[in-house]
């Protein structure tokens, strides 16, 4: 079992992200489950999202204390000491971040891809939402599902002009991102 945890503020769609990421694998024949944790229920107050994903029922039903993989929609919570907590040995962080990813994994002492997910998700969507760049770039590191169950699992939620922007911001981040590097990395962490 793959155990994710998403980190971001309130209005950023950690819970659109985590329920997006399921679908993903739930359509590629995998079990998956995804709830957020809330504390101030407000816009912009941090939050985090959970996502497990296994190749077989998941009995589990608590917050995730110990995630293979992180990721981060605002730079400013990757300082908090929560933030990264339990990342188990060998995991690693996908962080929205216009600084360079080998910079940032000095700094944080954790491998780290970093990408400009606000910046790119205003230019392409129009608003800064930057939950379906960091899926893009985690599900292209990771290959854990192909990216056709992400536009999929985005296509359940979102029509028209919308998911057209979202499919092509996808396509470009894609693109952009080293394909597979990190799936020893999804191995070693427990799939």
């Amino acid at each position: 079992m793959i155990e994710i945890r998403i980190h971001g503020r309130g209005g950023q769609g950690n819970v659109v992200a985590a329920y997006v990421l399921a679908a993903a694998a739930i359509e590629q024949g995998r079990y998956a489950q995804a709830f957020p944790a809330f504390g101030a229920e407000r816009r912009g107050a941090p939050i985090a999202a959970f996502v497990r994903l296994a190749e077989e029922p998941i009995r589990r039903r608590c917050q995730i204390a110990h995630p293979a993989f992180v990721i981060i929609q605002d730079e400013a919570l990757a300082g908090l000491p929560d933030t990264l907590d339990g990342l188990r040995p060998g995991g690693a962080v996908v962080l929205n971040s216009g600084r360079g990813s080998e910079a940032l994994s000095a700094a944080m002492g954790q491998t780290v891809y970093a990408l400009p997910a606000t910046r790119l998700s205003a230019d392409a969507l129009g608003r800064p939402m930057p939950n379906t760049a960091l899926l893009a770039a985690f599900i292209t590191l990771t290959a854990l599902v192909p990216i056709t169950g992400l536009k999929n699992a985005l296509a359940q939620r979102f029509k028209g002009e919308v998911l057209a922007r979202n499919l092509a911001l996808i396509e470009q981040v894609a693109l952009a991102t080293p394909a597979g590097v990190w799936k020893e990395r999804v191995d070693a962490t427990g799939a």
